[in-house]
């Protein structure tokens, strides 16, 4: 069979697989929390593949054989080390168990917690630009390549892949997406090796290469033209360049890895799925990608620029040519996967800033999430429009990309200073962030239009990573920050005997420590409300010194415990039970009670009280924790009540009674 047949039967089949996952995961969501955030439900090995799948997308497809070509084998892998570990993995280390308990579930709700509601809108605005512009450079990039394969009409190819996923993001939002990542991941762990394979059969062992490569050194640290990676370099490319741009701006300051946090069951499995989607990339896709260009340096010297007319990023594409149709297709498909799966993140993650960001904020500041299901779906859908528009726009899929590192940076700097620096101030993020986007959006427009070409002498990243630092620092120094970060504030302390009575709100916020909900995640999921709210909530309870933190840089910054005052206000009219495996409330009790009786009873239970994934998802966590509950499930999770929770059952069982349930 010819490779048209061959491919399009693949392709039909992949499309299948995605519209079923589609209409399967669309009964799990019902609200906004399940479409934009899977309801806290994303286990382990699918979170694995999920930001693994962010990592294998068309940037590595032609950046890591090109690289290869023009660097050798250490300056492509050079990037993956760059980009896997200096940003996934350190990610996951320092990043991932802040982000998991500071409840917010976007990064710009979190900057408006930490600073305040104009950097908010700022940020929004920055990363909704940027994520458009991943999205219109996969989409264009992935049907370029099919175009190239097959011979189809460019446009008719674009429209295609666009509104496949557009049309399942639209369905099953979060869960959609996930499933794709699965999938595309699947796709890539089999084809990838399969073409290795097929290379080594085609052109020989690795001592093909010795004998081939035409470059004047050795493949392992020069390019054929004798080209190697800078280190320290301030120019692109450089590894100090790679770990600025691909580590620190695209996922510290990016929207979708800060999702991928939020998503997840808890904050064991948020820290650890990221550290090994950065090792599982290292070992397949990256390694094999790194040695796809090295086997096309050797076997096509003279193809490649500038000794040919061909661009070493397209060295994937001409290393498929030369093996056996079925694998060309399956490998392509792997491809496709790849670009689909990181425009679709790009989608949710830009659809979810939009929705939680701006239109709950400013237009249905008291919708409920259920309420908020709708114009989720309807802001997906015109978000997807304008990436459709933006791909025809001439030279567009490369000024976005190169534009959107101008948006994406700036947020990066702000989130590790508000995490590890208690003294930034508002006014330092703001006037920072201002800064840093301006300037660099202003030299990436001056490049583009070879007015001054910036890259002469450095990247313009470097140059707005230096200005959002430098203004950020400066500004905060000269600024009052807010009352944690003064140098004569403490953990610890005693109530002013004028402030000892609380607010309603502030009542019900004790109550939930009490009970044992002790981070931001839990007790922001609790309330059913914007992060913003039980964030000024707590600063009240700490000012009055009735709440104190773990510990004001870190995670601990958002897990706290009573003061000894607060205990007594919320013991009288809150009745919890002190188990040898901590607090349990009544509430957490019914929870326990449907888990036991099986997941039917405890559905029809959530659906007849109209109780939010999220607040289900916090007491089954702690449940969890408590030894109560054992979880499993691939994707759903799937509980059982444990021994130790039927004897509680059992203990309280008048008191369940009573609760009526």
């Amino acid at each position: 069979m010819s490779f048209n047949v061959v491919f399009f039967l693949y392709l039909a089949v992949f499309f299948i697989v995605l519209f079923y996952g589609g209409w399967i995961t669309r009964k799990w969501v019902n609200s906004a929390n399940d479409y934009l955030l899977g309801g806290r439900e994303v286990g382990l090995l699918i979170n694995v593949f999920g930001v693994a799948a962010i990592g294998f997308a068309g940037t590595i497809i032609t950046l890591g054989p090109g690289l290869a070509i023009t660097s050798g084998f250490w300056g492509s892998f050079g990037f993956g080390i760059a980009y896997l570990f200096g940003g996934l993995a350190l990610y996951g280390i320092f990043l991932a168990p802040y982000i998991r308990r500071c409840g917010a579930q976007t990064l710009p709700e979190w900057l408006a917690m930490r600073f305040d509601s104009r950097v908010r809108v700022l940020v929004t605005i920055a990363s909704i630009l940027g994520l458009i512009g991943i999205m219109a450079n996969n989409v264009v990039s992935m049907a370029i390549v099919v175009n190239g394969f097959t011979g189809w009409s460019l446009v008719w190819t674009l429209s295609a892949i666009f509104l496949l996923f557009l049309l399942f993001t639209y369905v099953g939002g979060f869960w959609a997406i996930t499933l794709t990542d699965f999938v595309q991941m699947c796709i890539g762990l089999i084809a990838l090796p399969l073409m290795f394979i097929a290379i080594l059969s085609q052109f020989g062992g690795f001592d093909f290469l010795n004998a081939q490569w035409s470059g004047p050194s050795s493949y392992w640290t020069h390019g054929i033209t004798g080209g190697q990676l800078p280190i320290f370099s301030l120019q692109y490319p450089s590894l100090l360049t790679f770990i600025i741009l691909f580590g620190c701006f695209l996922v510290w300051g990016n929207n979708y890895y800060w999702l991928r946090v939020s998503s997840t069951r808890s904050e064991k499995v948020a820290k650890q799925s990221f550290i090994y989607a950065a090792v599982l990339l290292a070992l397949v896709p990256y390694l094999i990608l790194v040695i796809t260009g090295l086997y096309a340096g050797a076997a096509y010297p003279d193809t490649f620029e500038p000794k040919g007319t061909v661009s070493p990023m397209a060295a994937f594409g001409v290393v498929l040519k030369a093996l056996p149709v079925g694998i060309t297709a399956f490998a392509l498909i792997g491809a496709l996967a790849a670009s689909i799966s990181t425009s679709t993140t790009a989608l949710i993650g830009a659809s979810s800033t939009a929705v939680r960001d701006l239109y709950q904020r400013y237009v249905k500041p008291k919708a409920t999430p259920r309420e908020l299901t709708t114009p989720s779906k309807v802001i997906t859908i015109l978000l997807g429009l304008l990436v459709w528009v933006l791909c025809f726009y001439p030279g567009g899929p490369l000024y976005l990309f190169a534009f959107a590192t101008a948006w994406l940076g700036p947020p990066s700097v702000l989130v590790l200073l508000g995490i590890w620096w208690r003294r930034t101030t508002k006014q330092g993020a703001f006037i920072g962030a201002i800064a840093g986007i301006g300037v660099t959006a202003l030299f990436t427009l001056l490049e583009l239009l070879q007015v001054f070409v910036i890259g002469t002498y450095t990247h313009v990243g470097v140059v707005g990573l230096a200005v959002t630092l430098v203004c950020t620092i400066a500004v905060s120094l000269m600024t009052k920050p807010q009352y944690y970060g003064e140098k004569q504030w403490r953990l610890d302390g005693s109530p002013d005997s004028s402030a000892l009575s609380v607010t309603k709100e502030e009542q019900e916020v004790l109550s939930l420590i009490h009970s044992g909900y002790n981070t931001m995640a839990e007790i922001t999921d609790m309330l059913g409300k914007d992060s913003t709210v039980s964030n000024h909530l707590i600063e009240m309870l700490d000012q009055k010194r009735f709440v104190f933190r773990e510990s004001y840089v870190g995670p601990g910054f958002y897990t706290f415990r009573l003061g000894e005052e607060a205990r007594k206000l919320v013991e009288e009219g809150l009745l919890v039970i002190h188990s040898e495996r901590g607090m349990v409330s009544k509430e957490d009790l019914v929870i326990l009670q449907k888990v036991g009786a099986g997941s039917q009873q405890l559905h029809e239970y959530i659906q007849k009280q109209e109780l939010d994934s999220l607040k289900i998802s916090v007491i089954v966590a702690k449940l969890i924790r408590q030894g109560y509950v054992n979880e499993g499930g691939l994707w759903r999770r799937k509980m059982e009540i444990t021994s130790s929770g039927q004897q509680l059952l059992q203990a309280h069982a008048a008191l369940l009674q009573e609760k009526g349930a």
